[in-house]
């Protein structure tokens, strides 16, 4: 198992990890027990997501720093992260948030707060494309991390202190009292840092020995044996930081698994992850308010529901990205 791997399937990994999310969203019926097992166990796919995000936030700061002065790649570094994110974001935003500001659901501070910095979710923990605000917090620390790594190597361990302040907001009630309502973002900060950390081994192509396989298959199988157990009839009985703990493994090792069988799945297929993949982040802006919200009502059933929710999301998805594109590269490039 080469680490490099995991850069050259990056796209492919991206494409299921948003199919993954997208499933998990649609929700199934708890006596339907597989589909509804599976569905919640999608919500992996964000964990996926930051830890590839973090191996190449390490490629990008690793070559940038190489070349320029801190303040410079600094510079380059924030740029280069929120203009791909942001404009795409204000768009969207607009046009959530401005019809519920017409209708009266909100004032007018508090849509502008939300536009730019989707303030409801960090204010009352709004679900709303709550992972958007969580990205652009975690790439505006990420350089500041990836420098203190690259200088004291002992402080790759901070992932390690990541997961002890989850336990900390859950059960000291001071830190519980003041954030534990966003527990669904400093759960995602080991994930992330282990992915920053990653991104060495990746870019030096390290490898494992072939008896690593067996391992990685035992972690996984371990690991999604939890998350289908707290899945199935445990829920509400648990806090929820705990099973985001057990995504750390499961997602690690089921993407270096999966690499393994993109190496040996047709083109086709391959292409298809890779055409999600590069569309990802307008998927997760428009596949519920803009795709399974207008499915819901007819109550298809779980995989009539799927299907519909791409049939609109993917096509709206697309031209999305294709007019952000230009659009961004005629203001910033």
């Amino acid at each position: 198992m080469n680490y490099e791997l995991l850069s050259r399937y990056r796209s492919h990994l991206m494409g299921f990890a948003m199919i993954a999310v997208m499933l998990f969203h649609v929700g199934g019926s708890r006596h339907d027990t597989i589909p509804f097992c599976i569905s919640r166990c999608g919500n992996v796919g964000v964990d996926m997501f930051l830890f590839l995000s973090g191996i190449g936030l390490w490629f990008s700061w690793t070559k940038s720093i190489a070349q320029a002065p801190l303040a410079a790649s600094l510079r380059n570094f924030f740029r280069n992260r929120y203009v791909r994110i942001y404009p795409t974001w204000l768009l969207v935003a607009c046009i959530f948030y401005i019809p519920i500001y017409i209708r009266g659901g909100d004032d007018l501070w508090g849509t502008i707060l939300n536009i730019t910095v989707n303030w409801d979710f960090w204010e009352r923990d709004a679900w709303q494309f709550w992972f958007i605000p969580s990205i652009m917090m975690l790439y505006t620390v990420a350089p500041f991390y990836m420098e203190l790594i690259r200088r004291h190597e002992e402080y790759r361990w901070l992932p390690v202190a990541a997961m002890l302040l989850c336990v900390l907001i859950q059960y000291w009630q001071p830190l519980h009292t003041a954030v534990g309502h966003i527990e669904i973002f400093f759960s995602r900060i080991p994930i992330f840092l282990i992915g920053i950390n990653a991104g060495r081994a990746v870019k030096e192509g390290k490898t494992l020995p072939a008896s690593s396989f067996w391992l990685i298959l035992l972690i996984f199988a371990m690991s999604a044996f939890a998350c289908i157990n707290f899945e199935n009839g445990l829920r509400g009985h648990f806090p929820l930081f705990l099973e985001r703990m057990v995504y750390i493994p499961l997602s690690i090792t089921m993407m270096m698994l999966l690499c393994r069988l993109f190496a040996v799945l047709p083109k086709q297929v391959n292409t298809v992850f890779v055409f999600l993949g590069g569309i990802s982040l307008e998927l997760y802006m428009v596949h519920i308010h803009y795709g399974l919200d207008f499915i819901r009502p007819y109550r298809l059933g779980y995989w009539l529901s799927a299907a519909g929710m791409f049939a609109i999301a993917v096509p709206m998805s697309w031209l999305l990205h294709k007019i952000m594109e230009k659009v961004t590269k005629a203001i910033f490039f």
